[in-house]
């Protein structure tokens, strides 16, 4: 009777036991997420200069389209790459829990997403004036170059925040709190797998002051991972902070010249 009561109730997702400290790992995961988003990189640009050549067709680097189409296929060509290659030479599978998808997005996670927010605002205005005080030679103050500029119609705009909103956040995810996080905490300690994913993280958006934002971003959206054991509170976390940038970039620019004085 018991075990029938017990076999009525959803199986609980567990959080993947972490083995012996290998750091082979370690070392090995966030080489080879940095090479395959590099080799994907590398394989998009060959594949331009071969549409130069054979077709002579040269892309507008401003044009909205060809920013969603670029982004779309490095971030498919990445996660081919992270997941594809490792299962076709080794045989080595990735799950939908590895990946944090095992499960639909739940109502704790959209509560969770705006207290993250908070945390993660916090936290990298705090890293940021430390790092201020620390160098203060670094231009904390510079742009970020997010590939969209003069959005001319509704069409562009749409496109634009699909790309930084949606695809952006979602392919981030999978690939960094997904795959790397989920696979560096078989066999790292919690620290040690927050502060790898999130300094490859930071390390991937180039500029000193983005570093460090989307350094105390993904410390916040691991933790997230770590305490659901999915990826759509990060996810939602990661949708809203790109939302209201494309808000203050796009949509009302003079709010965010007013906010900085």
């Amino acid at each position: 009777m018991s075990q029938n009561l017990v076999s009525n109730h959803p199986p609980q997702f567990k959080k993947p036991r972490m083995r012996r400290l290998d750091w082979r790992y370690i070392v090995g995961l966030p080489v080879w997420v940095a090479a395959s988003f590099i080799g994907a990189n590398v394989i998009v640009v060959a594949g331009l200069l071969l549409l130069k050549i054979t077709f002579k067709y040269t892309p507008v680097e401003t044009d909205p389209v060809f920013n969603t189409v670029l982004a779309a296929v490095v971030y498919t060509l990445t996660l081919a790459l992270v997941v594809g290659v490792p299962w076709l030479l080794r045989q080595r599978r990735t799950t939908t829990t590895d990946v944090g998808l095992q499960r639909l997005p739940r109502w704790m996670d959209i509560l969770l997403a705006p207290a993250g927010a908070i945390i993660y605002l916090l936290l990298s205005a705090l890293l940021i004036t430390l790092l201020g005080m620390v160098f203060p030679q670094i231009d904390l103050q510079q742009a970020q170059d997010i590939g969209f500029r003069n959005l001319a119609d509704y069409s562009q705009y749409l496109l634009a925040f699909l790309t930084l909103v949606v695809v952006a956040p979602l392919a981030e995810e999978i690939l960094f709190r997904g795959y790397l996080y989920g696979k560096l905490r078989k066999h790292a300690p919690l620290w040690l797998a927050i502060l790898i994913t999130s300094g490859l993280f930071g390390l991937a958006h180039g500029q000193w002051n983005v570093a460090i934002d989307t350094f105390a971003l993904s410390v916040v959206m691991c933790s997230l991972r770590e305490v659901t054991g999915s990826i759509w509170a990060g996810v939602l976390l990661h949708m809203l902070k790109n939302g209201l940038a494309f808000y203050l970039l796009f949509i009302n620019p003079s709010l965010l010249s007013t906010l900085g004085g």
